[in-house]
Protein backbone atom coordinates (compact mmCIF):
# COMPACT_ATOMS: atom_id res chain seq x y z
CA UNK A 1 0.00 0.00 0.00
CA UNK A 2 1.13 3.35 -0.65
CA UNK A 3 2.34 5.54 2.13
CA UNK A 4 1.18 8.79 0.91
CA UNK A 5 -1.19 9.57 3.58
CA UNK A 6 1.39 8.51 6.15
CA UNK A 7 4.14 9.70 8.11
CA UNK A 8 6.64 8.30 10.27
CA UNK A 9 7.00 10.01 13.59
CA UNK A 10 9.01 7.63 15.84
CA UNK A 11 10.10 3.54 15.48
CA UNK A 12 6.48 2.69 16.66
CA UNK A 13 4.17 5.78 15.86
CA UNK A 14 3.10 6.84 12.74
CA UNK A 15 0.72 9.61 11.89
CA UNK A 16 -1.93 9.49 9.79
CA UNK A 17 -2.90 12.08 6.96
CA UNK A 18 -6.08 11.18 5.25
CA UNK A 19 -8.61 13.53 7.58
CA UNK A 20 -8.01 16.02 9.28
CA UNK A 21 -8.15 14.06 12.93
CA UNK A 22 -4.50 13.74 11.95
CA UNK A 23 -4.24 10.47 14.03
CA UNK A 24 -0.72 9.73 15.56
CA UNK A 25 -1.00 5.95 15.51
CA UNK A 26 0.94 3.69 17.80
CA UNK A 27 1.85 -0.29 16.45
CA UNK A 28 -0.69 -2.79 16.42
CA UNK A 29 -3.56 0.18 16.55
CA UNK A 30 -5.79 1.47 14.70
CA UNK A 31 -6.81 5.70 13.80
CA UNK A 32 -10.26 6.93 15.39
CA UNK A 33 -11.93 5.60 12.15
CA UNK A 34 -11.01 2.56 13.07
CA UNK A 35 -10.01 1.43 9.17
CA UNK A 36 -6.39 3.12 9.32
CA UNK A 37 -3.93 0.79 11.18
CA UNK A 38 0.13 0.76 11.86
CA UNK A 39 1.51 -2.65 11.05
CA UNK A 40 5.14 -2.85 12.58
CA UNK A 41 6.17 1.19 11.10
CA UNK A 42 3.96 1.17 8.09
CA UNK A 43 0.39 2.60 7.13
CA UNK A 44 -2.51 0.08 6.40
CA UNK A 45 -6.32 0.63 4.97
CA UNK A 46 -7.52 -2.65 6.07
CA UNK A 47 -11.02 -2.28 4.64
CA UNK A 48 -9.22 -1.26 1.46
CA UNK A 49 -10.72 -2.92 -1.77
CA UNK A 50 -13.35 -4.68 0.67
CA UNK A 51 -16.83 -2.64 -0.18
CA UNK A 52 -19.31 -3.38 2.51
CA UNK A 53 -21.71 -1.54 0.25
CA UNK A 54 -22.36 -1.01 -3.31
CA UNK A 55 -25.35 0.42 -5.43
CA UNK A 56 -26.56 2.22 -8.61
CA UNK A 57 -28.42 5.82 -6.85
CA UNK A 58 -30.01 8.31 -9.04
CA UNK A 59 -27.44 11.49 -8.36
CA UNK A 60 -30.10 13.16 -6.63
CA UNK A 61 -30.11 10.47 -3.82
CA UNK A 62 -26.52 11.97 -2.50
CA UNK A 63 -28.34 14.71 -2.34
CA UNK A 64 -26.65 16.84 -5.83
CA UNK A 65 -28.73 18.68 -7.31
CA UNK A 66 -26.84 20.74 -9.57
CA UNK A 67 -24.38 18.30 -10.49
CA UNK A 68 -25.45 15.98 -13.63
CA UNK A 69 -29.20 16.39 -12.55
CA UNK A 70 -31.38 13.06 -13.55
CA UNK A 71 -28.76 10.58 -14.31
CA UNK A 72 -27.05 7.23 -12.67
CA UNK A 73 -24.17 7.64 -10.00
CA UNK A 74 -22.40 4.45 -8.58
CA UNK A 75 -21.79 4.37 -5.04
CA UNK A 76 -19.48 2.35 -3.18
CA UNK A 77 -18.89 2.55 0.48
CA UNK A 78 -16.71 1.08 3.40
CA UNK A 79 -16.35 -0.14 7.24
CA UNK A 80 -15.56 2.68 9.32
CA UNK A 81 -16.01 6.18 10.15
CA UNK A 82 -13.76 9.06 11.82
CA UNK A 83 -16.96 10.73 12.92
CA UNK A 84 -18.95 8.95 15.68
CA UNK A 85 -22.71 10.85 15.20
CA UNK A 86 -25.62 9.79 17.73
CA UNK A 87 -27.57 10.45 14.70
CA UNK A 88 -25.85 8.08 12.20
CA UNK A 89 -27.95 6.67 9.57
CA UNK A 90 -25.49 3.77 8.34
CA UNK A 91 -24.46 3.11 11.84
CA UNK A 92 -24.39 -0.78 10.87
CA UNK A 93 -21.87 -0.26 8.83
CA UNK A 94 -19.78 3.30 10.07
CA UNK A 95 -19.35 1.47 13.74
CA UNK A 96 -17.95 -1.47 12.73
CA UNK A 97 -14.49 -0.52 13.17
CA UNK A 98 -10.70 -1.94 14.20
CA UNK A 99 -10.16 -5.70 14.67
CA UNK A 100 -13.64 -5.76 13.77
CA UNK A 101 -13.75 -4.39 10.50
CA UNK A 102 -10.51 -5.72 9.59
CA UNK A 103 -12.06 -9.13 10.54
CA UNK A 104 -15.11 -9.18 8.54
CA UNK A 105 -13.00 -7.54 5.87
CA UNK A 106 -11.47 -10.56 5.33
CA UNK A 107 -14.76 -12.47 4.41
CA UNK A 108 -16.24 -9.40 1.87
CA UNK A 109 -15.47 -9.86 -1.54
CA UNK A 110 -12.46 -8.16 -3.21
CA UNK A 111 -13.63 -5.09 -5.25
CA UNK A 112 -10.43 -3.59 -7.42
CA UNK A 113 -10.25 0.15 -8.75
CA UNK A 114 -10.39 -1.57 -12.47
CA UNK A 115 -13.38 -3.64 -11.51
CA UNK A 116 -15.56 -0.62 -9.80
CA UNK A 117 -14.83 1.66 -12.77
CA UNK A 118 -15.51 -1.66 -15.09
CA UNK A 119 -19.22 -1.86 -13.61
CA UNK A 120 -19.78 1.90 -13.38
CA UNK A 121 -19.19 2.01 -17.15
CA UNK A 122 -21.30 -1.06 -17.84
CA UNK A 123 -24.42 0.25 -15.72
CA UNK A 124 -23.87 3.19 -18.11
CA UNK A 125 -23.66 5.61 -14.75
CA UNK A 126 -22.73 8.94 -15.55
CA UNK A 127 -20.76 9.37 -12.01
CA UNK A 128 -19.32 7.45 -9.05
CA UNK A 129 -19.75 8.19 -5.75
CA UNK A 130 -17.51 7.35 -2.34
CA UNK A 131 -20.25 7.34 0.21
CA UNK A 132 -22.32 5.67 3.04
CA UNK A 133 -19.58 6.25 5.47
CA UNK A 134 -16.37 8.89 5.20
CA UNK A 135 -14.90 8.36 2.18
CA UNK A 136 -11.48 10.10 3.59
CA UNK A 137 -10.33 7.27 5.26
CA UNK A 138 -9.74 5.55 2.08
CA UNK A 139 -7.64 7.85 -0.08
CA UNK A 140 -5.35 4.96 -1.55
CA UNK A 141 -8.44 3.14 -2.60
CA UNK A 142 -10.50 6.72 -4.41
CA UNK A 143 -7.75 8.03 -5.87
CA UNK A 144 -6.49 4.66 -7.95
CA UNK A 145 -10.81 4.86 -8.88
CA UNK A 146 -10.82 8.62 -10.20
CA UNK A 147 -6.73 8.17 -11.91
CA UNK A 148 -8.32 5.18 -13.93
CA UNK A 149 -11.93 6.46 -14.71
CA UNK A 150 -10.13 9.89 -16.19
CA UNK A 151 -8.07 7.46 -18.28
CA UNK A 152 -10.41 4.92 -19.30
CA UNK A 153 -14.00 7.08 -19.71
CA UNK A 154 -12.88 10.64 -19.33
CA UNK A 155 -16.72 11.73 -18.91
CA UNK A 156 -17.06 9.68 -16.07
CA UNK A 157 -17.41 11.62 -13.03
CA UNK A 158 -16.60 12.15 -9.33
CA UNK A 159 -18.15 12.70 -5.92
CA UNK A 160 -17.41 12.37 -2.22
CA UNK A 161 -20.14 12.41 0.36
CA UNK A 162 -18.62 13.56 2.97
CA UNK A 163 -18.35 15.09 7.07
CA UNK A 164 -15.74 17.60 5.17
CA UNK A 165 -12.97 16.49 7.43
CA UNK A 166 -10.82 15.58 4.30
CA UNK A 167 -7.53 16.68 4.81
CA UNK A 168 -5.13 19.47 3.06
CA UNK A 169 -2.94 16.55 1.79
CA UNK A 170 -5.76 14.55 0.19
CA UNK A 171 -7.44 17.65 -1.02
CA UNK A 172 -4.12 18.92 -3.04
CA UNK A 173 -4.18 15.11 -4.84
CA UNK A 174 -8.02 15.52 -4.99
CA UNK A 175 -7.54 18.99 -7.09
CA UNK A 176 -4.58 17.73 -9.53
CA UNK A 177 -5.75 16.95 -13.10
CA UNK A 178 -5.25 13.33 -12.82
CA UNK A 179 -6.86 12.65 -9.79
CA UNK A 180 -9.15 15.53 -9.77
CA UNK A 181 -12.51 15.29 -7.76
CA UNK A 182 -15.49 16.35 -9.96
CA UNK A 183 -18.15 16.99 -6.89
CA UNK A 184 -18.77 17.13 -2.89
CA UNK A 185 -21.96 16.89 -0.68
CA UNK A 186 -20.65 18.08 2.28
CA UNK A 187 -22.11 17.70 5.96
CA UNK A 188 -22.41 20.77 7.67
CA UNK A 189 -23.82 19.20 10.88
CA UNK A 190 -24.10 22.20 13.40
CA UNK A 191 -22.74 25.73 13.78
CA UNK A 192 -22.09 24.65 17.48
CA UNK A 193 -18.76 23.44 18.40
CA UNK A 194 -20.01 21.76 21.57
CA UNK A 195 -22.41 19.83 19.29
CA UNK A 196 -19.49 19.14 16.70
CA UNK A 197 -17.45 17.76 19.80
CA UNK A 198 -19.91 15.89 22.01
CA UNK A 199 -22.40 14.24 19.41
CA UNK A 200 -20.03 14.31 16.71
CA UNK A 201 -15.98 13.64 18.10
CA UNK A 202 -15.39 16.57 16.02
CA UNK A 203 -14.65 20.22 15.23
CA UNK A 204 -16.67 22.90 13.39
CA UNK A 205 -13.57 24.88 13.09
CA UNK A 206 -11.72 22.30 10.98
CA UNK A 207 -14.76 21.37 9.13
CA UNK A 208 -15.55 24.60 8.10
CA UNK A 209 -11.92 25.30 6.67
CA UNK A 210 -12.37 22.17 4.84
CA UNK A 211 -15.61 23.40 3.05
CA UNK A 212 -13.41 26.20 2.46
CA UNK A 213 -10.45 24.38 0.91
CA UNK A 214 -12.86 22.10 -1.57
CA UNK A 215 -14.84 25.45 -2.78
CA UNK A 216 -10.99 27.33 -3.60
CA UNK A 217 -10.08 24.63 -5.40
CA UNK A 218 -13.37 24.53 -8.09
CA UNK A 219 -14.79 21.22 -7.13
CA UNK A 220 -18.44 21.64 -7.10
CA UNK A 221 -19.74 21.64 -3.88
CA UNK A 222 -23.21 21.08 -2.10
CA UNK A 223 -23.62 21.22 1.92
CA UNK A 224 -26.23 19.40 4.07
CA UNK A 225 -27.29 20.28 7.30
CA UNK A 226 -29.64 17.65 8.98
CA UNK A 227 -32.19 19.85 11.09
CA UNK A 228 -32.48 17.77 14.33
CA UNK A 229 -35.54 18.78 16.81
CA UNK A 230 -33.60 20.76 19.85
CA UNK A 231 -30.23 20.11 18.62
CA UNK A 232 -29.59 22.50 15.83
CA UNK A 233 -32.42 23.74 15.03
CA UNK A 234 -32.23 27.14 16.24
CA UNK A 235 -33.04 30.10 14.22
CA UNK A 236 -29.99 32.22 15.67
CA UNK A 237 -27.87 28.50 14.71
CA UNK A 238 -29.55 28.31 11.36
CA UNK A 239 -29.16 31.63 10.33
CA UNK A 240 -25.36 31.47 11.38
CA UNK A 241 -25.12 27.88 9.04
CA UNK A 242 -26.79 30.02 5.88
CA UNK A 243 -24.80 33.37 6.48
CA UNK A 244 -21.60 31.27 6.39
CA UNK A 245 -22.83 29.31 3.14
CA UNK A 246 -23.60 32.72 1.16
CA UNK A 247 -20.67 34.79 2.56
CA UNK A 248 -18.79 31.70 0.79
CA UNK A 249 -20.97 31.39 -2.23
CA UNK A 250 -24.66 32.45 -2.25
CA UNK A 251 -24.93 30.08 -5.04
CA UNK A 252 -23.95 27.01 -3.06
CA UNK A 253 -26.94 25.06 -2.82
CA UNK A 254 -28.21 24.23 1.04
CA UNK A 255 -30.37 21.14 1.75
CA UNK A 256 -31.93 20.94 5.05
CA UNK A 257 -33.07 17.52 5.51
CA UNK A 258 -35.53 16.45 8.20
CA UNK A 259 -34.20 14.05 11.01
CA UNK A 260 -35.80 10.56 11.76
CA UNK A 261 -35.35 8.98 14.97
CA UNK A 262 -32.16 6.87 14.92
CA UNK A 263 -28.75 5.01 16.03
CA UNK A 264 -28.56 7.02 19.68
CA UNK A 265 -31.31 9.62 19.11
CA UNK A 266 -34.24 7.66 18.90
CA UNK A 267 -35.78 9.55 21.67
CA UNK A 268 -35.57 12.94 19.44
CA UNK A 269 -38.91 13.86 17.68
CA UNK A 270 -37.97 13.48 13.73
CA UNK A 271 -38.58 17.06 11.91
CA UNK A 272 -41.72 18.40 10.77
CA UNK A 273 -42.19 20.00 7.63
CA UNK A 274 -42.84 23.38 9.01
CA UNK A 275 -39.57 23.76 10.40
CA UNK A 276 -37.88 22.55 7.13
CA UNK A 277 -39.84 25.61 5.59
CA UNK A 278 -38.27 27.61 8.36
CA UNK A 279 -35.17 26.77 7.55
CA UNK A 280 -35.68 27.08 3.78
CA UNK A 281 -36.58 30.50 4.66
CA UNK A 282 -34.11 31.49 7.19
CA UNK A 283 -31.54 30.41 4.00
CA UNK A 284 -33.25 32.72 1.53
CA UNK A 285 -33.06 35.38 3.52
CA UNK A 286 -29.77 35.43 4.30
CA UNK A 287 -29.49 35.55 0.13
CA UNK A 288 -28.90 31.86 -0.71
CA UNK A 289 -29.89 31.47 -4.56
CA UNK A 290 -31.06 27.23 -3.70
CA UNK A 291 -32.20 25.98 -0.67
CA UNK A 292 -33.95 22.26 -0.91
CA UNK A 293 -36.19 20.44 1.65
CA UNK A 294 -35.38 17.12 2.02
CA UNK A 295 -36.85 14.01 3.87
CA UNK A 296 -40.46 15.72 4.09
CA UNK A 297 -43.70 14.78 2.02
CA UNK A 298 -43.89 17.96 0.70
CA UNK A 299 -41.88 18.73 -2.72
CA UNK A 300 -39.44 21.37 -1.37
CA UNK A 301 -36.79 20.13 -4.25
CA UNK A 302 -37.79 21.97 -7.41
CA UNK A 303 -35.00 23.96 -8.98
CA UNK A 304 -36.41 27.66 -10.02
CA UNK A 305 -34.34 30.24 -11.50
CA UNK A 306 -33.19 32.88 -8.79
CA UNK A 307 -33.57 35.52 -11.48
CA UNK A 308 -37.33 35.53 -12.84
CA UNK A 309 -38.28 31.98 -10.40
CA UNK A 310 -38.81 30.27 -14.03
CA UNK A 311 -39.15 26.34 -13.07
CA UNK A 312 -36.12 24.85 -13.81
CA UNK A 313 -36.16 21.04 -12.82
CA UNK A 314 -38.81 19.46 -11.25
CA UNK A 315 -37.52 16.55 -8.67
CA UNK A 316 -39.86 13.92 -7.23
CA UNK A 317 -38.77 10.54 -5.25
CA UNK A 318 -35.81 11.26 -6.34
CA UNK A 319 -36.27 11.51 -10.11
CA UNK A 320 -35.67 14.78 -11.75
CA UNK A 321 -36.82 16.31 -15.05
CA UNK A 322 -34.92 19.43 -16.53
CA UNK A 323 -38.16 21.47 -18.21
CA UNK A 324 -36.58 25.04 -17.95
CA UNK A 325 -32.89 25.20 -18.85
CA UNK A 326 -31.13 25.38 -22.05
CA UNK A 327 -27.48 24.25 -21.46
CA UNK A 328 -26.89 25.78 -18.05
CA UNK A 329 -28.87 28.56 -18.39
CA UNK A 330 -32.50 29.65 -17.72
CA UNK A 331 -34.50 28.84 -20.74
CA UNK A 332 -36.99 31.87 -19.92
CA UNK A 333 -34.31 34.77 -18.79
CA UNK A 334 -31.05 33.35 -20.29
CA UNK A 335 -29.89 33.65 -16.84
CA UNK A 336 -26.48 30.77 -16.26
CA UNK A 337 -27.27 28.76 -13.33
CA UNK A 338 -24.77 27.22 -11.18
CA UNK A 339 -23.71 23.77 -11.34
CA UNK A 340 -22.36 21.49 -13.82
CA UNK A 341 -25.13 20.09 -16.39
CA UNK A 342 -23.56 18.51 -19.00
Amino acid sequence: MSQKFFLTVSERTIKCLACRHYCSIPNGAFGLCGARKNVQGKGKCVVEEKPCSLNLDPIEKKPLFHYLPNTKILSIGFFGCNFRCDFCQNYETTFVRGADAEKQALVLEEFTPKRFVELAIKKKAKSIAFTYNEPSITPEFNLKVVALAKKQSPALGSVYVTNGYTSTEQLAELSKKKTRLDAANIDLKSFNENFYRKICGAELEKTLAAIKEYHKKGIWIELTTLIIPGKNDSEEELKQIASFISELDHNIPWHVSAFFPTHKMYNVPPTTSEEIRRAIKIGKNAGLNFVYGGNVRANLEDTHCPKCNHLLIRRQNFGAEVIGMEKSHCASCGEEIAGVFE
